[in-house]
């Protein structure tokens, strides 16, 4: 049904006047009568009775009337709601965001709820080789994880901040002693790891096997106190990047040691796919990234 026909006629109804109606929509009156006529003609039957000056509505006009001011209303919430997502005051996005990155993204959060009050933010969070294959496959815009990322994907990375890995474990780890520590010294060594599905994990896997060492893994868990806290208890040596050991209160049954291996390092980056539509809160997402954890990283 062509809405502009149906304002015609609704505009008709309300005035009860050809002219008047012709006036308030800035047309003549042959026009508004061409209109309605078409839509008398789409419906089937008369919308319209003329009885000198006055006009009646026929049982069809009178939900044609009706049901037309809805469609109408609708029209114009939905002109205003398109127009309140492109201004920011509305809308919805999800960020996918590993556990460990949180303490990096916490005051972008901060700045994004200050700035765009009306938007709903939600934080999924996962490790970061599922956060990847989420982005890939559309069930997420745009999220977080560590470079280097699946090439097989095709994403888009942008990376905000590249960060030293430490080894950590008990005082009396033979690799304590050593101001670096090299991986192949931990092929003996227990090891307590986040679960595979994390991007660390995968790139300490990889590291491992470049050097060709199979990695003694005693423990997997998600959450990287309960991976302190089993190096504490003397379970096994975990890795931990810098921004996340310095917020460690380090005791003296702690000891920390920054990776020796070349390549081996906390990127983090922002990872979306290329060509696909981003909403505006995406967008403005990552210009409240840029805005607060400064500009992507050059070359």
């Amino acid at each position: 049904m062509d809405l502009r026909a149906l304002r015609y006629f609704v505009e008709t109804v309300r005035h009860n006047s050809f002219t008047l109606a012709a006036d308030s929509l800035c047309v003549t009156q042959s026009t508004v009568s061409k209109m309605i006529r078409q839509l008398e003609d789409e419906v089937g039957q008369p919308l319209l009775l003329r009885h000198g000056r006055q006009l009646q509505l026929t049982d069809a006009g009178r939900i044609v009337f009706e049901r037309g001011q809805q469609a109408l209303g609708l029209m114009r919430e939905l002109t205003r709601e398109l127009g309140d997502l492109t201004t920011l005051a509305r809308g919805e996005l999800t960020i996918g965001l590993p556990p460990m990155a949180n303490l990096l993204f916490s005051p972008v959060v901060k700045a994004f709820r200050e700035r765009h009050p009306g938007i709903s933010l939600s934080l999924k969070e996962s490790g970061g080789q599922v956060i990847e294959q989420q982005v890939a496959s559309g069930e997420l815009e745009i999220g977080v994880t560590l470079l280097p990322a699946d090439p097989a994907l095709g994403l888009a990375a942008r990376s905000f901040g590249r960060f030293p890995i430490h080894a950590v474990g008990a005082r009396q780890a033979a690799w304590a002693a050593s101001p670096a520590v090299e991986l192949a010294a931990l092929q003996a060594e227990p090891l307590v790891l986040l679960p595979d599905d994390f991007s660390l994990t995968r790139q300490l896997r990889g590291a491992f096997r470049a050097i060709g060492v199979e990695p003694r893994i005693v423990a997997q868990s998600s959450q990287w106190d309960f991976l302190v806290t089993m190096a504490v208890a003397g379970l096994g040596t975990t890795f931990m990047p810098a921004p996340l050991l310095a917020r460690l209160r380090l005791g003296s049954e702690l000891a920390a040691r920054p990776l020796a291996d070349t390549g081996i390092d906390w990127n983090v980056a922002l990872i979306h796919m290329p060509g696909r539509y981003l909403s505006h809160a995406a967008r403005a997402w990552l210009q409240v990234c840029e805005d607060v954890l400064g500009p992507p990283p050059v070359g």
